[in-house]
This record gives C-alpha cells, structure tokens and sequence, in this order.
C-alpha cells in the first residue's frame, strides 16, 4: 500500500488493515463531521444574518410605518394647529369685535349716563334754586311779620285744622278764641265740649307761640307757662296746652307731647302737628270719667240750689238791716232838727216818729224770718230742710 502522504510501499497485513481502516474511517468521519460542522456553521451564520437581515428589514418596515405614523401624526397635528390657530384667530377676532362693539356700547352707554346725569343735575339745580329762591322769599316774608302776626299765622292754622274735623269728630264742641281780658290777662283759645245733657267733658285752654327766625330775644316756651295755668284757672279750664314753634332744636318738644305736671297741673306742651291728637288723648280720656262727671254736677246743682236759697235769705236780712240803720241814722238827724224847730215842726215829727215805729216794726218782723217759713211755698227746700232735721234728730237723741 502506497502511502498518499510519502508515496513509498509498505506492507500491511489484516489487523494493519483494519487499523488503518478504522483510522481512516475515524478520519473522515471527523473530516465530515467537521466539514458538516462547518456547513452547520456556515447555515447557522447564514440563517442568523438572514435572521438579521429579516429582523433588520422588519425593523427597517416597522420604522418606516412608525415614520409614516409620525408623520401622519404630525400632520394630523400640524392640522390640528393650524385648525387650532385659525379658530383661537377667528375666536380672537370675534371676541376683539365683540370688545369693540362692547366698548362703543358702553362709550354709548357712559355718554347717555353723562347726558341723563347733566339733565338731570340741570333739573335738580334748577329745583335746587327755586327751593333756595322760595326759602328765602319766605325767609323775607317771615322776617317782615312781626312777632304778633307770626303768632296769628299758627293760631290760624290751629283753628282751620280743627274746623277741618269739627262737624264729624267734635259737633258740640267750642272753639273760640278768648276775648275775656277782664282778669287783666287771656288765653288764645278755649276749647270745650260736652254732652248732650250739656255735662262738660273736657275743656282746655290753648295759646299758641311763634316767633320770627330774625327776632333778635329769641323766646323759651318756659317764659309762657306761668301765665298760661294763670289764665287756665281764671278761666275755669281743667287742662292747658302751649302750642309752640320756639326752641326748634329742642330734643323734648320735638320728640312729641310733653306733660309739664312738675311744674303746672294739667298742663301740655305741644308742637303743632300735636295739636288735634291732644284735643283727641283729653276728650276720649274723659268720656271714662263722664259719668262721675254727670253725677257730681248733679249734686253740685243740688248742693247750689240751697247755697244760693240761703244766700238770698243772707242778702234780704242784710239788706233790709243796711237799709234800717241808714234809716235809724238819717231819723235821728231829722229828729234834731226837728227839736231845734219843735214848735213849727211838730207834724213833721210826729210823722217821723210813725216811720221809726213802722221800720221797727219791719225790722222786728225781718228779724222774725225764717227758713220754715220762707220755705213753706218751695216743696224742694222743704224737703231738703226736713232730711237736714231728719239728720239731725238722731244726733240730739243722743
């Protein structure tokens, strides 16, 4: 056997064989196996770099489809943008239109709010004015009055509010002014009212005081008081109300009536919107009292029926009395004349001595008066003299 190797001959017997056999079997099997390995190999490294390639092709699609995605999304968003910015552009632009018409409304509105503010400031100057014009007419006016006409003006105004309610609220009442200045003083006015049995109700007398805003003493409703219960009580009233204007910044009298009781019984002071509701307070408070009222007249009545009986009585005995001793006195002259001329008289005294006889005799009878008898002819005073003795029968009883 030739070897492939050195190309010499050698011998080689069975065993050699096989050996060489087995080695050459063991060679080639390694030869193919490394050559398969190789080839495994190479598919390997083909199946890998066609691995990769695919994945790098899929990859390179993937992208691309991300790329086309993006750009569609960045289409998709540029449009948005755009569609966007024209919409914010056109909503913008309304809303700058919309400011626009806005301002030229309220530059509308603020010059109609000038113009409405300046007429009306116009009207209300021009109102302003004539307020001031007529405050200071009357403010001349008023300074021209004297103080007695301003006093007339509130009187007046008094009397034509209660004339307003007369005939519905007071149809039997008086309200007059006092004329009565006998006492040396007087009221303004009198207010009575009564029943219709002619009991009085309430009666009040009212003076009214004002002054002018230019008077340079200015008046306190304090200096009238004294002379208004004075008159009050000349004049038989049971309340008496000042109806004033002085002290305009009074806090008391402007907050409503004030009672004076402290320093005057039944005595009021009053601005004049006051003045009705007074007459109203007095008269309803006493209507409650009216019935006592009518019951102690009655018995006043009774009571001057025999003051005034007896009265009479004093008054002729006095009377008759005054007239004898002034007769007695004027005798007893003539009685000296006479006896200075007894002789050529004589007739003259016997007659006066007849008189002073008669007169004597009258005043024994004058003397002889009494109440019994004076009586006999009047049922009332009778009566009233039999309860008295009545009365007084038990007393001497006793």
């Amino acid at each position: 056997m030739i070897c492939p190797h050195c190309n010499k001959a050698f011998k080689i017997d069975e065993a050699g064989y096989a050996d060489i056999l087995k080695q050459v079997r063991d060679s080639d099997f390694e030869k193919q196996l490394h050559e398969r390995l190789e080839l495994a190999e190479k598919d390997k490294q083909n199946a890998i770099e066609l691995a990769k390639e695919k994945v790098a092709s899929e990859m390179q699609q993937t992208a691309a489809q991300k790329d086309a995605e993006i750009q569609d999304l960045k289409a998709k968003l540029n449009a948005s943008e755009v569609s966007q910015k024209l919409a914010i552009t056109e909503a913008v632009s309304q809303v700058e239109k919309d400011r626009d018409a806005l301002r030229n409304g309220l530059k509308q509105v603020e010059l109609e709010k000038q113009l409405a503010e300046k007429s009306l400031k116009d009207k209300y100057e021009t109102q302003i004015r004539d307020r001031d014009d007529a405050i200071e007419r009357l403010r001349d006016m008023k300074a021209q009055l004297s103080t007695k006409m301003v006093g007339e003006t509130l009187e007046q105004h008094c009397e034509t509010e209660f004339n307003r309610i007369r005939s519905t609220a007071f149809p039997r009442a008086y309200f007059e002014k006092d004329n009565d200045a006998r006492t040396g003083s007087k009221g303004d006015y009198i207010f009575r009212d009564t029943d219709e049995e002619g009991t009085e109700i309430v009666s009040i007398m009212f003076e009214m005081k004002n002054e002018s805003d230019t008077t340079a003493t200015k008046k306190k409703n304090e200096d009238f008081l004294k002379e208004l219960d004075k008159d009050r009580n000349e004049k038989g009233c049971e309340y008496a109300v000042l109806v004033t204007l002085l002290e305009s910044d009074s806090e008391l009298y402007n907050t409503g009536i004030v009672d004076v009781f402290h320093r005057y019984p039944k005595m009021y002071v009053i601005r004049p919107q006051f003045f009705l509701p007074i007459i109203t307070l007095l008269r309803n408070a006493a209507m409650n009292s009216l019935k006592y009222k009518s019951e102690l007249a009655l018995v006043k009545a009774q009571s001057v029926d025999v003051t005034n009986f007896e009265a009479d009585l004093d008054n002729f005995k006095n009377a008759f009395a005054k007239n004898y001793d002034l007769a007695s006195r004027k005798f007893q002259t003539a009685i000296d004349e006479i006896d200075k001329s007894i002789s050529h008289l004589q007739k003259t005294k016997d007659a006066l001595l007849g008189t002073d006889r008669n007169l004597r005799l009258a005043n024994d009878k004058a003397q002889n008066v009494t109440v019994k008898k004076l009586t006999r002819n009047n049922p009332t005073m009778a009566a009233k003299f039999e309860a008295l003795k009545e009365q007084e029968s038990p007393d001497s009883e006793s």
